[in-house]
């Protein structure tokens, strides 16, 4: 299965100006969120990508994205909807063909220099079968997140049949319906914000639009897609960062500064601003 494509959503009426925020990457250059996650969408391998925002938004996304603007299709969210409608208004750029979905407010790091993304497409193409990136997270973090439940592929430590999907769980709902044989007691998985997947994603999104709901969540459609083909959960030690939370921007750039090439000076001024505060207290 080949990925050539990748949607991006960006077009959260409260989170629509995140992805303009500036941050140093890891090789020490200032970028806009969005263009970090325009390159760790390139870096798996596309070759176009869209982004669907809020009418009006294309030319400050355009030139966010700097030099890289001229491999994007800009796809407008007429109005909120919900998450889901969100990527099916990218229906007419996939087509029928399988694609990479990155959520605009986070950030990926990954521990073994390969981009996280990269890795997600390359399981993908190998099972040729849709693929989300999961983290164990504790119970207390099930508000903030979709998580599934199911069963490990045998033979695999990191890959998981996905049986089930329910969006932000209660802890007893989870109990019930999102265990995991083989791990750890309180902890589930949970979406990581990315993405591979096919075509029958936007069949069922299609379906619930003219059913007339007002509000479409991905979760529902996962939820359908895991009763009716292969859909695989990938749990890597990778890290993500949203920065539409309460320190959201901070944590992410701390968290490239940590893992790029300007580590050492950053942990020095970060001890620095340390020893003042104690010399202070």
């Amino acid at each position: 299965m080949k990925i050539s494509k990748a949607v991006i959503t960006a077009a959260s009426p409260r989170q629509r100006a995140l992805p303009l925020q500036t941050l140093v990457d890891r090789d020490g250059v200032q970028k806009s969120v969005l263009r970090i996650v325009v390159e760790e969408a390139l870096r798996a391998g596309v070759e176009e990508i869209a982004i669907v925002v809020c009418p009006g938004d294309e030319t400050a996304y355009a030139g966010a994205a700097g030099d890289v603007a001229a491999r994007l299709t800009f796809m407008p969210q007429p109005e909120p909807r919900g998450y889901g409608h969100a990527i099916y208004c990218a229906r007419d750029f996939t087509g029928q063909e399988p694609f990479l979905h990155l959520v605009g407010d986070h950030l990926w790091v990954s521990r073994n220099g390969q981009g996280c993304a990269e890795q997600l497409v390359e399981v993908a193409a190998q099972e040729a079968c849709a693929v989300s990136a999961v983290q164990a997270s504790r119970e207390t973090l099930l508000p903030y997140f979709g998580a599934v439940g199911g069963r490990r592929v045998p033979g695999r430590q990191d890959l998981y049949v996905i049986e089930n999907v329910l969006e932000k769980p209660t802890p007893t709902e989870a109990e019930q319906h999102l265990l995991v044989p083989g791990l750890r007691a309180g902890h589930y998985l949970c979406f990581f914000g990315l993405h591979v997947l096919t075509a029958s994603v936007m069949d069922i999104l299609g379906r619930a639009m003219r059913e007339g709901q007002t509000h479409v969540t991905l979760s529902q459609a996962l939820a359908e897609l895991a009763g009716k083909e292969r859909y695989l959960a990938l749990e890597r030690p990778w890290y993500r960062y949203d920065v539409g939370v309460q320190y959201g921007l901070l944590t992410a750039q701390l968290a490239l500064a940590l893992a790029g090439q300007d580590r050492e000076r950053v942990l020095a001024l970060l001890l620095e601003l340390l020893a003042q505060r104690e010399t202070a207290g």
